[in-house]
């Protein structure tokens, strides 16, 4: 009875990984040999580690990632560019705590979703929120919230999350109204969070596509002249995927 009434008050006290940990532990007479010290670690050391994942779980859930990417799957060919040395710097997440922003550069079809969701999936393991967006998508979003009256909402729910990702950043020129709700989110990530774009427009280009200079100004001055610049290029990824899936299936 008196067991029955712990695996009871473990359910209570929510503490499911301790509680099979504990069934197994009576199931198994191995376990009978160990201190009680040692036995009662491990029951905690499951409790964290079950805890520990469904956090990162429900971050990579609230990511909205629309790929899954690892840092261990970038191809680090030669004809890509991409810079070994930064981009495992970066996945260490040193650069999330100093505030900073990261910007993957390249052509269509080069990897830049799949670099930046791999940086964002590196984020969500060491622990931060993190939320991708896809540009045209995201402008949309806060234009209706400005039309329901949640655009406030909305900014202080987007200022709280440690890194945003901004996909096929300013690919099409953005109405004037869009410029300001930018500058009014990166004003208050300046310094306060991270952010990363990836845009298949060079960054030269960039102030060209907002409709006032001085906006223009403003939204590059806090997303450009703090960020970490990785430049992408080769032929499409798609393109190589294809043919090797193709030659494979040939086979």
């Amino acid at each position: 009875m008196s067991s029955q009434t712990l695996m009871e008050k473990l359910l209570q006290l929510r503490l499911p990984a301790f509680r099979e940990g504990l069934h197994e532990q009576t199931s198994n007479p191995q376990y009978a040999a160990l201190p009680f010290e040692d036995r009662l670690l491990l029951l905690v050391d499951l409790e964290c580690t079950r805890r520990s994942e469904n956090r990162t779980r429900r971050r990579f859930k609230q990511a909205e990632f629309p790929m899954q990417a690892r840092i261990e799957d970038l191809d680090f060919s030669p004809e890509r560019a991409l810079d070994r040395r930064l981009v495992l710097e970066l996945a260490l997440c040193g650069w999330i705590d100093q505030k900073l922003n990261v910007i993957v550069e390249g052509a269509t079809g080069t990897g830049k979703s799949f670099l930046a969701c791999a940086l964002g999936a590196a984020a969500c393991k060491a622990g931060y929120s993190v939320r991708y967006f896809h540009m045209a998508r995201f402008l949309i979003s806060l234009t209706l919230a400005r039309q329901n009256g949640s655009f406030l909402n909305h900014l202080k729910s987007l200022s709280r999350i440690d890194v945003l990702i901004f996909d096929d950043w300013l690919r099409d020129p953005i109405p004037i109204a869009s410029a300001q709700d930018l500058l009014e989110i990166f004003d208050d990530r300046f310094g306060r969070s991270a952010t990363i774009i990836a845009s298949q427009i060079p960054i030269s280009d960039w102030h060209a596509r907002f409709p006032d200079p001085t906006l223009a100004d403003a939204v590059l001055d806090r997303s450009v002249h703090n960020a970490y610049h990785l430049a992408l290029s080769g032929d499409s990824q798609r393109k190589i995927r294809g043919f090797r899936t193709n030659s494979h299936t040939s086979m």
